[in-house]
């Protein structure tokens, strides 16, 4: 049997003109579907899980204590025994003046010591046994005077001139008896030359620059041959101890902050190592300029790879839940008391109640529940509500901290 090829031109004409229709008829039949079905928008199918949120912020290493040293006197640098990252203990010499004059000072008075105790005190106290002598004799020929002049021997000038050198050797005594006071051990003489010692020896001790506690050279600012003076900063130290971290929070995060919050470390030198820290310090002004407010963590234990001022990134815990459910911020309307939700293939707005606030996820405490469909970027929906509309459901927006602002609260699943 013998088939005839297909003929369009064959059919009848009404034949002909159905068959041209059925594309036109297909695609109304499917524009009329979709626009029954509402357009399609995106959105998110919300879930339950872990909540953390932190405020994440940046700050510094920093000791709770620093010592500046200088020195007393005006000299010139002869010596540095120490560099930056040195550790010292209390009373270690850090640098050592020029000290040939104050040495010639200390001998001096040394000299002067010496020369009281070998010669001067000596001197001092044969002259009062000479004295004494003297005034003896003298106290001798006046008596014998006054008996002559009794029995009128002699003249009364005679015994007068008897008197009078009695009176000079009792006041030679006197004058000697202090002299020898003064140079005996213990003496003023003595004292005043131990005194002039101790404050030689004060002074050339001050000629050694020495640490008054123990820490870390921070900063050195004296080098062999400098001229320092009184009032010159020539190394900083970090004293041995507690140390902190302090960070600039954005003040609205503040209602956020507690003493005694937990709060994770993380040094951008060691991204790998982070170390715990606890808020022991939210200091009580604003920083007007900046808007931010000081904030200090203590770190205990501390890592032996910090450093003085070193950058570390700051993750502190604020809030937690174990089962929350969270939709993205961009999905909120009038400010965060409002969702656009789908049910039904129809657009409705849904009022909700907030919890933990952050940058990339609230956390809704009432009006939905787990699978529901919100609407992502509710604020340029063009739909009105009650709309047919059809939710392209999208991933959750990942809670990266580390992409966030540093003064954002961000809120993150575990």
């Amino acid at each position: 049997m013998r088939t005839r090829p297909f003929d369009p031109y064959a059919m009848s004409p009404k034949f002909r003109w159905m068959l041209l229709a059925l594309p036109l008829l297909a695609a109304a039949a499917w524009y009329l579907a979709g626009a029954l079905r509402g357009p399609a928008l995106p959105a998110y199918r919300i879930e339950a899980g872990p909540l953390v949120q932190t405020v994440v912020a940046t700050g510094r290493v920093i000791s709770t204590s620093r010592s500046q040293v200088g020195s007393e006197i005006t000299g010139t640098v002869v010596e540095r025994r120490v560099k930056e990252g040195d550790v010292v203990r209390a009373g270690d010499v850090l640098a050592v003046l020029r000290a040939d004059d104050l040495t010639a000072r200390l001998r001096e008075a040394e000299a002067a010591l010496l020369q009281l105790q070998r010669d001067t005190r000596p001197r001092a106290e044969a002259a009062l046994r000479q004295a004494e002598v003297q005034l003896a004799q003298a106290e001798r020929e006046r008596r014998r005077r006054e008996d002559l002049f009794q029995r009128q021997l002699i003249a009364r000038e005679a015994q007068e001139q008897a008197v009078e050198i009695e009176a000079v050797a009792r006041s030679v005594v006197e004058q000697a008896r202090a002299a020898a006071s003064a140079a005996a051990a213990g003496g003023s003489q003595e004292l005043q030359l131990r005194e002039r010692i101790a404050a030689a020896r004060a002074l050339l001790a001050r000629t050694q620059i020495r640490a008054q506690s123990a820490g870390v050279v921070l900063t050195r600012n004296a080098e062999p041959g400098d001229l320092v003076q009184p009032g010159r900063v020539l190394f900083e130290i970090a004293r041995s101890g507690a140390t902190e971290i302090e960070v600039l929070v954005d003040e609205k995060n503040l209602a956020q902050l507690a003493i005694g919050q937990s709060a994770l470390c993380v040094a951008d030198a060691w991204p790998d190592r982070p170390f715990p820290a606890t808020i022991t310090f939210i200091a009580p002004a604003i920083d007007p300029a900046r808007g931010t407010v000081v904030v200090r963590l203590a770190v205990e234990p501390v890592p032996d790879y910090l450093r003085q001022d070193m950058t570390i990134s700051v993750n502190v815990e604020t809030g937690r839940r174990d089962n929350a459910l969270a939709v993205p911020n961009d999905a909120l309307l009038d400010a965060g008391a409002a969702v656009l939700v789908v049910r039904e293939g129809r657009l409705a707005r849904q009022a909700v109640r907030t919890g933990l606030a952050g940058l990339a996820m609230t956390e809704v405490l009432e009006g939905l529940a787990a699978g529901d469909l919100v609407l992502a970027d509710a604020a340029g929906v063009a739909a009105v509500e009650g709309e047919r509309v059809r939710a392209e459901v999208g991933a959750l927006p990942a809670p990266d901290a580390a992409a966030s602002s540093r003064r954002e609260l961000p809120v993150q699943f575990d």
